[in-house]
């Protein structure tokens, strides 16, 4: 346990910062999941999903949740996919 002030605030930041990070990668999580079940089972919306899950994925790495790589990587592979599904 700290006791120094400063490293006592620091750890109550960090842990209000770990839980409303947490929230927004669950969220994440769960559009993604959605995409691509509507992806898998050639549902209409499934672009619709995409976009929004595309749309949490970039406000993630902007806030600095996801790095930038990550969050390219994750949207490359979802569009991919939804792609080619579209295609074939």
């Amino acid at each position: 346990m700290a006791n120094i002030k400063s490293q006592i605030k620091r750890n109550r930041q960090n842990l209000k910062r770990h839980q409303r990070n947490r929230g927004v990668r669950s969220e994440i999580n769960t559009r993604t999941r959605t995409a691509l079940e509507a992806i898998d089972n050639d549902a209409p919306d499934a672009s619709e999903a995409v976009r929004l899950a595309v749309k949490r994925i970039d406000k993630a790495a902007q806030k600095g949740v996801l790095h930038r790589n990550t969050a390219a990587r994750n949207k490359s592979r979802l569009v991919r996919r939804l792609n080619a599904e579209n295609d074939g």
